[in-house]
């Protein structure tokens, strides 16, 4: 092995998960003197990004295997192997395989397939590479879930992502008991399509089935978290835990996309404004100290300033706090790339706003905390975060990867502050 391979990461949490996973896997093969690029499809310009960031790299490496994949080398394998720059080009089902990356190692240089891309359509088996300790040394993420039965009609990572596979409970509860006994605080759960968890195993169970579960069989987890989840498939044991379980934090983030009920219709969602409104008041009913996350889509095409008005709206109805704010962009391939779109300036103009509501709503939130107390789990010796996700600075030193009590004394940017 000549040199540890060099990763570069583009998109989502699940990517930067699989990226730790293949730098195992390359690892274990003995790959070296290699670039791998794991891309992201999302936008057409994240595939912009994803080209140019392959040309940089070759240019600094130009020795080195350049190996690309991901969700864009899925979805567009002949875009990447057409670049004179790029060597292998892998899909999401051959990136997790343990063969691929044996096949990689120096000694098979030239005996490589250079375009490796199955049809991800065909996948049914679950997404089972879990690794330990993604993340920081207090936060770790598992992923449950992997690909996605729905066809949004702006969404192109169903083609990256293959249809919806779960992990089975038991294997995800024996993940996080290895995860507590290395010293983790908090667990992350991950997936795409994250609420569709467990359809596809025996007995069809919920998400709210599996976090039940996980809080029951180890007592000892401090901390649970749920990413990315669509509020209209919460089922009642989710609820239920929202209710019940403090060791469940109090953050959820939503997949919204729109506060519109015409433009979540084309949009192809399966909730509309009001349930998503009823979501969260309930939500809050049942734990006063929830807050909500979102995604929202500004500039979809047809967007009206009436339909963009309901978007705005929904931030106060749904009372939320983080916002993720995306200017639309056509995705070809997509239905949506074919409707009427909207005027680029107005996109730009309208992602604005939504964004200017997003910093008016945290920086209410962290006003609010000022002299409240907060458990605050440290992911470094100055900087940790509340249940509620927000990041808290302190005035000195404290035990990183612990769970500290800790009074908020002001606000700072982005940050609360503690002494």
């Amino acid at each position: 092995m000549t040199g540890a391979p060099i990763f570069s990461n583009h998109g989502c949490r699940l990517n930067a998960y699989e990226t730790a996973a293949m730098q195992e896997l390359a690892a274990g093969a003995g790959v070296g003197n290699a670039v791998i690029v794991n891309t992201c499809a999302v936008t057409a310009e994240a595939v912009r990004k994803a080209r140019q960031d392959i040309r940089k790299l070759r240019r600094d490496n130009p020795d080195a295997r350049l190996i690309v994949t991901g969700c864009a080398a899925q979805t567009e394998p002949e875009t990447f192997a057409q670049m004179a720059e790029v060597d292998v080009v892998l899909g999401n089902t051959e990136k997790m395989n343990p063969a691929t990356w044996a096949g990689l190692t120096p000694d098979l240089i030239g005996a490589t397939e250079p375009v490796q891309v199955d049809d991800i359509m065909s996948v049914t088996e679950t997404a089972g590479h879990l690794i330990d300790g993604f993340g920081t040394r207090s936060r770790a993420y598992v992923q449950v879930q992997n690909g996605c039965d729905h066809r949004c009609t702006f969404c192109i990572i169903p083609f990256g992502r293959g249809n919806s596979r779960s992990v089975p409970a038991g294997v995800v509860v024996d993940q996080i008991k290895r995860l507590v006994d290395k010293g983790f605080n908090e667990v992350v759960l991950t997936g795409v399509d994250l609420t569709s968890w467990g359809a596809d195993l025996p007995g069809a169970p919920k998400l709210g089935d599996l976090v039940m579960r996980i809080l029951k069989l180890v007592p000892d987890l401090p901390r649970l978290r749920i990413s990315s989840i669509d509020s209209i498939e919460v089922d009642e044991n989710l609820m239920q835990a929202i209710a019940t379980e403090p060791r469940l934090m109090p953050h959820l983030h939503l997949s919204l996309q729109h506060g519109d009920d015409l433009i979540l219709k084309r949009m192809k969602r399966r909730h509309l404004r009001d349930d998503a409104v009823r979501f969260c008041e309930e939500a809050q009913r049942l734990r006063p100290d929830m807050t909500f996350g979102a995604d929202i889509i500004a500039g979809f095409p047809t967007e009206t300033a009436a339909a963009f008005e309901n978007s705005m709206r929904l931030v106060d109805d749904c009372n939320l706090t983080w916002l993720h704010v995306f200017p639309y962009s056509p995705r070809p391939g997509t239905p949506a790339a074919r409707m009427p779109q909207v005027n680029g300036r107005a996109i730009k103009d309208r992602a604005a706003h939504l964004r200017a509501a997003g910093e008016a709503r945290v920086a209410a939130h962290l006003q609010a905390q000022k002299g409240k107390t907060h458990r605050v789990l440290l992911e470094n010796p100055r900087m940790g975060r509340t249940e509620q996700f927000a990041e808290v600075s302190f005035a000195s030193d404290q035990p990183e990867s612990q769970i500290v009590t800790a009074t908020i004394t002001g606000v700072a940017g982005h940050q609360l502050t503690a002494a």
